[in-house]
Protein backbone atom coordinates (compact mmCIF):
# COMPACT_ATOMS: atom_id res chain seq x y z
CA UNK A 1 0.00 0.00 0.00
CA UNK A 2 1.26 3.59 -0.54
CA UNK A 3 -0.29 6.61 0.25
CA UNK A 4 -1.81 9.85 -1.76
CA UNK A 5 -2.84 13.22 -1.31
CA UNK A 6 -6.06 14.67 -3.25
CA UNK A 7 -5.89 18.20 -5.14
CA UNK A 8 -8.31 19.26 -3.02
CA UNK A 9 -7.19 17.58 0.30
CA UNK A 10 -4.02 19.20 2.40
CA UNK A 11 -3.55 17.35 5.61
CA UNK A 12 -6.65 16.96 8.22
CA UNK A 13 -7.65 20.91 8.77
CA UNK A 14 -9.54 20.69 5.17
CA UNK A 15 -11.75 18.08 5.41
CA UNK A 16 -13.30 20.54 8.08
CA UNK A 17 -14.43 22.77 5.30
CA UNK A 18 -17.49 21.60 3.19
CA UNK A 19 -16.24 23.78 0.33
CA UNK A 20 -13.39 21.30 0.13
CA UNK A 21 -14.81 18.11 0.92
CA UNK A 22 -17.99 18.45 -1.22
CA UNK A 23 -18.80 15.88 -4.13
CA UNK A 24 -18.04 12.07 -4.51
CA UNK A 25 -16.06 10.49 -1.82
CA UNK A 26 -12.39 10.56 -2.36
CA UNK A 27 -11.11 7.82 -0.17
CA UNK A 28 -11.01 4.80 -2.18
CA UNK A 29 -8.86 2.13 -2.29
CA UNK A 30 -7.44 2.30 -6.27
CA UNK A 31 -5.77 -0.98 -7.65
CA UNK A 32 -5.50 -1.71 -10.78
CA UNK A 33 -8.23 -3.94 -13.25
CA UNK A 34 -6.02 -7.03 -13.30
CA UNK A 35 -6.08 -6.81 -9.33
CA UNK A 36 -9.68 -5.94 -9.09
CA UNK A 37 -10.61 -9.10 -11.16
CA UNK A 38 -7.68 -11.55 -9.41
CA UNK A 39 -10.08 -10.02 -6.41
CA UNK A 40 -13.12 -10.56 -7.84
CA UNK A 41 -13.54 -6.68 -6.74
CA UNK A 42 -15.85 -4.30 -9.05
CA UNK A 43 -15.46 -0.29 -9.20
CA UNK A 44 -17.36 1.16 -6.10
CA UNK A 45 -17.54 -2.61 -4.16
CA UNK A 46 -17.08 -2.21 -0.53
CA UNK A 47 -13.25 -3.77 -0.07
CA UNK A 48 -11.66 -4.73 3.07
CA UNK A 49 -7.66 -3.78 3.63
CA UNK A 50 -6.52 -5.45 6.66
CA UNK A 51 -2.85 -5.72 8.08
CA UNK A 52 -1.50 -6.87 11.15
CA UNK A 53 -2.14 -3.64 12.77
CA UNK A 54 -5.77 -3.48 12.07
CA UNK A 55 -8.75 -3.19 8.86
CA UNK A 56 -10.37 -0.40 7.01
CA UNK A 57 -13.33 -0.75 4.54
CA UNK A 58 -13.46 1.67 1.59
CA UNK A 59 -14.66 1.50 -1.79
CA UNK A 60 -12.67 -0.25 -4.71
CA UNK A 61 -11.48 2.57 -7.59
CA UNK A 62 -10.22 0.94 -10.48
CA UNK A 63 -7.02 2.57 -11.84
CA UNK A 64 -4.87 1.07 -14.47
CA UNK A 65 -2.12 4.04 -13.87
CA UNK A 66 -1.28 1.71 -10.77
CA UNK A 67 0.83 -1.05 -10.70
CA UNK A 68 0.06 -4.48 -10.53
CA UNK A 69 0.10 -5.24 -6.50
CA UNK A 70 0.05 -1.79 -5.57
CA UNK A 71 -2.97 -0.08 -3.99
CA UNK A 72 -3.65 3.61 -2.99
CA UNK A 73 -5.47 5.33 -0.14
CA UNK A 74 -5.85 8.64 0.64
CA UNK A 75 -3.97 9.94 3.85
CA UNK A 76 -5.78 12.58 6.48
CA UNK A 77 -9.62 10.98 6.36
CA UNK A 78 -11.53 9.22 9.19
CA UNK A 79 -12.74 11.62 11.44
CA UNK A 80 -15.28 9.79 12.74
CA UNK A 81 -13.92 9.33 16.22
CA UNK A 82 -15.07 11.01 19.24
CA UNK A 83 -13.69 14.61 20.23
CA UNK A 84 -12.39 15.68 17.34
CA UNK A 85 -13.94 18.98 17.03
CA UNK A 86 -14.67 19.14 13.07
CA UNK A 87 -18.03 18.92 13.19
CA UNK A 88 -18.06 19.27 9.28
CA UNK A 89 -14.94 16.39 8.88
CA UNK A 90 -16.78 14.16 11.23
CA UNK A 91 -19.92 14.01 8.85
CA UNK A 92 -17.51 12.47 5.70
CA UNK A 93 -17.03 9.64 4.52
CA UNK A 94 -13.49 7.87 4.84
CA UNK A 95 -11.32 5.88 6.85
CA UNK A 96 -7.98 6.74 8.26
CA UNK A 97 -5.19 4.69 6.90
CA UNK A 98 -3.39 5.39 10.66
CA UNK A 99 -5.64 2.03 11.37
CA UNK A 100 -3.61 -0.44 9.00
CA UNK A 101 -0.41 1.38 9.22
CA UNK A 102 2.44 0.13 12.39
CA UNK A 103 3.43 3.08 14.81
CA UNK A 104 6.73 2.01 15.01
CA UNK A 105 7.58 1.74 11.38
CA UNK A 106 9.62 5.13 10.87
CA UNK A 107 11.08 6.21 7.69
CA UNK A 108 15.12 6.91 8.89
CA UNK A 109 16.11 9.42 6.80
CA UNK A 110 13.03 11.92 7.87
CA UNK A 111 11.69 10.17 11.41
CA UNK A 112 8.08 10.47 9.63
CA UNK A 113 5.56 7.67 9.79
CA UNK A 114 6.37 5.46 7.06
CA UNK A 115 3.26 4.82 5.08
CA UNK A 116 4.33 3.72 1.99
CA UNK A 117 5.10 0.20 1.35
CA UNK A 118 2.70 -1.36 3.80
CA UNK A 119 1.97 -4.73 3.25
CA UNK A 120 -1.91 -5.15 3.12
CA UNK A 121 -4.55 -7.94 2.04
CA UNK A 122 -7.74 -7.07 0.12
CA UNK A 123 -11.03 -9.01 0.15
CA UNK A 124 -14.70 -8.26 -0.57
CA UNK A 125 -16.11 -6.65 2.47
Amino acid sequence: MISRRLPRSHNTWTQNSHRLVKGKNPCTVQMNSADAARLSLDDGQLAQVASPTGSIQLPVEINDDMFEGVVSIPQGWGHNRADTGMTVAESQPGVSINDVTDAQRIDALTGNAAFNGTQVAIQAA
